[in-house]
């Protein structure tokens, strides 16, 4: 390896970073990427605040490691901050002062992630910890951390005539109980690692033999049958899906999140001791009397559903876009709206027409233009009726993995069928998930356990999934959603106004997480629907132009307005903002919000609810679902005022945040990119 993964430049000791865990690791991507070792601030925050959105990243002690891949990261990198004062980072005791920010890249090369790994599994070690709040100068702590993670020399063993000691794996012969873990983080560099030492240590004091998986970024070396076979029990401490569940059927099972297995290991440890020997303990993929296996215990019933919707919206937008632009392209290659026109009884639109019945030698009357055009239209149809299918089909992945996409895709299908529309794959995929999660838990023999998740669950799952929705569900759904059509046709005046107001303020609240994917579903749902018109072109019209308004105000603001209240980095990114907005990428405005969110998050929702607003009231409209200005053609000439709308609301965002930034002090980053000399202790 050619470069230390922590250099001298990258610490900084007893500093006062911010007030919130946005701002420290705002502040610490910027050393790094000063550094030479990311090419964006922005990025770099965006990605580690992104990761902090799955799961908090303090740990007891007042140790917090945020951490992240990131395609702007070109070397793996460990950013270091003491803090005084202490940052909440989400620990159960209080603030960190101890603060890493560990950057991968993207592609994570396994000897970067080893040594990220050995980093975090010496944090759980109190003399490193003492040793780091120590440390007098920068280059004391680089030589700690190098010191941990760089590989050491196997010392060579005595020779002595006792046999081998046993594999970890095996049952001891000294009979102590016998456990098997697996550990598990979305990013797999920290606390996938962390867990794992933490039970191990645990599992020592507990005069317990311990063997652990870690399915983590540098890899792992699978439990051994035999080992999984003398295991009384089985902990999962994990927030990602266990690859190769299967192989702990019918082990008795303790699961929580990572977090618990670092924070709780002795109790988690103590709980799998006593699994082992209850027969009516939890068990893996199947549950002995009836006791149901324990769910993750960060998530309860409402973060799962939030968890199952999210997936299945974030599945389902690149259908939207690549459907709703390929739409968009045929209206603009053929010059008019003609395509989307019914072309007869036969149930096709004018494009479809076009594209199956006419040739490169066989123009329809409208020419060349007019084929390409209905080709392009014809295609984007076909993604987008696949919108609500795949919608229900990754929530009802969400909840039961593979086994529920066949029910789940299917309900999709029917909610279509039964005119359901999105609420209907909703409701369809929450159904399908539960049903086949429901029979992946009935205890069959063991010969029929292979055929689960190929055919008894699929089956079974659809069969029953199917019954319900056509049987049961069909009318009232069907009605629910004719209500909400009906409603939406409706609206005029002060209602639709109103609705729009909503809506940009949904679009701004959270800047592309949970609220706006509910809005921005919510209109897509809308022009996707058979019969779409008027109405729903308003109210797509409304959500893009609002969610334009965050990246664009912020670019003004930064810009040209105010560009002294804003940091380098910040001026930097509000270059890259004007493009971002242009094309409605909400997101371009995540790193303002992490570094200052009470002053910029309610300075954008004001001017995305006055953009929303206005948009209803002028009526503009839009038939494609994303692009930003690039599908003004998709306007029904009402471009102009979907242009008055965004302008207005810019102006009001970007008026208000330099308001709000000049009345109270600017961000704890802003001021140590100011005054780099108070950074050092």
């Amino acid at each position: 390896m050619t470069e230390s993964i922590i250099a001298p430049e990258l610490v900084a000791l007893d500093v006062s970073a911010g007030t919130d865990k946005s701002e420290v690791i705002a502040y610490l991507a910027g050393r790094i990427t000063d550094a030479g070792r990311s090419t964006s601030v922005d990025g770099l925050v965006e990605a580690a605040l992104a990761r902090e959105a799955q799961s908090a990243t303090g740990l007891p002690g007042g140790i917090a490691i945020p951490h992240c891949r990131a395609a702007a990261v070109t070397s793996a990198s460990l950013g270091f901050a003491r803090l005084d004062p202490k940052v909440d980072f989400g620990a159960p005791d209080g603030g960190a002062d101890l603060v890493f920010l560990i950057a991968a890249p993207e592609s994570g090369g396994s000897q970067h992630m080893k040594l990220l790994s050995a980093l975090a599994r010496a944090l759980v070690r109190p003399e490193f910890t003492a040793a780091l709040r120590a440390a007098a100068t920068p280059e004391e702590v680089v030589a700690l951390v190098e010191d941990v993670i760089t590989p050491k020399p196997a010392e060579p063993k005595p020779a002595t005539a006792a046999a081998p000691a046993p594999a970890a794996a095996e049952a001891a012969p000294s009979g102590k109980p016998s456990l098997v873990a697996i550990t598990a983080c979305p990013t797999g560099i920290a606390h996938t690692y962390m867990a794992a030492d933490a039970l191990k240590l645990a599992a020592e004091r507990a005069g317990v033999e311990l063997t652990v998986e870690t399915q983590g970024s540098s890899g792992s070396t699978p439990l051994s049958a035999q080992t999984i076979a003398d295991a009384g029990a089985v902990v999962f401490a994990t927030d990602v899906g266990v690859k190769g569940r299967e192989r702990f059927a019918g082990k008795p099972v303790i699961t929580s999140g990572v977090k618990r297995g670092i924070n709780e290991p002795d109790a988690m440890i103590a709980e799998a001791v006593a699994a082992a020997s209850d027969p009516h303990a939890a068990t893996v993929d199947g549950t002995a009397s009836g006791t149901a296996e324990s769910a993750p215990a960060q998530a309860g019933l409402g973060g799962q559903l939030k968890r199952a919707l999210l997936t299945g919206v974030s599945y389902m937008i690149p259908f939207v876009a690549a459907g709703g632009l390929l739409i968009a392209l045929g209206f603009l290659i053929s010059g008019g709206y003609e395509i989307g026109l019914d072309h007869g009884d036969d149930g096709m639109s004018n494009g479809a027409y076009y594209a199956l019945h006419n040739s490169l030698t066989n123009l329809p009357d409208g020419g060349l233009r007019a084929y390409l055009g209905g080709v392009a239209f014809a295609t984007g149809q076909a993604a987008m009726s696949l919108m609500v299918a795949v919608l229900a089909g990754y929530i009802a992945y969400a909840i039961a993995d593979r086994p529920g996409l066949a029910p789940g895709f299917v309900a999709g299908v029917l909610a279509g069928t039964v005119g359901a529309g999105f609420i209907g794959g909703v409701v369809g995929g929450l159904l399908a998930g539960v049903v086949a999660l429901w029979i992946g838990k009935l205890q069959l023999p063991q010969w029929a356990r292979g055929l689960m998740p190929v055919v008894i669950i699929p089956l079974f799952a659809t069969l029953i999934t199917g019954g319900l929705m056509y049987m049961v569900l069909a009318g009232p759904l069907r009605w629910v959603n004719e209500a909400m059509t009906d409603a939406l046709n409706g609206m005029s005046g002060s209602s639709k106004i109103a609705l729009g107001v909503v809506l940009g303020l949904m679009m701004c609240f959270d800047l592309g997480g949970p609220v706006n994917k509910a809005a921005y579903a919510f209109a897509v749902a809308g022009i996707g629907a058979a019969g779409a018109g008027v109405p729903q072109w308003e109210m797509m019209a409304a959500v893009m132009a609002a969610g334009m308004v965050p990246p664009l105000a912020l670019a003004l603001a930064s810009t040209v307005l105010r560009p002294g209240l804003f940091t380098e980095p910040e001026r930097e990114n509000g270059k890259a903002a004007w493009f971002l907005g242009a094309s409605f990428i909400s997101e371009g405005a995540i790193p303002f919000a992490a570094a200052d969110p009470l002053r910029v998050i309610p300075s954008m929702m004001l001017g995305g609810a006055v953009t929303g607003g206005l948009s209803m009231a002028l009526g503009a409209q839009l038939r494609a679902p994303h692009g930003g200005v690039f599908v003004l053609f998709a306007m029904n000439g009402t471009w102009w005022k979907f242009l008055i709308a965004l302008a207005v609301g810019v102006v009001v965002s970007a008026v208000t945040v330099v308001a709000a930034k000049s009345v109270g002090r600017r961000s704890a980053f802003a001021a140590e990119s100011a005054q780099p000399a108070a950074v050092a202790a």
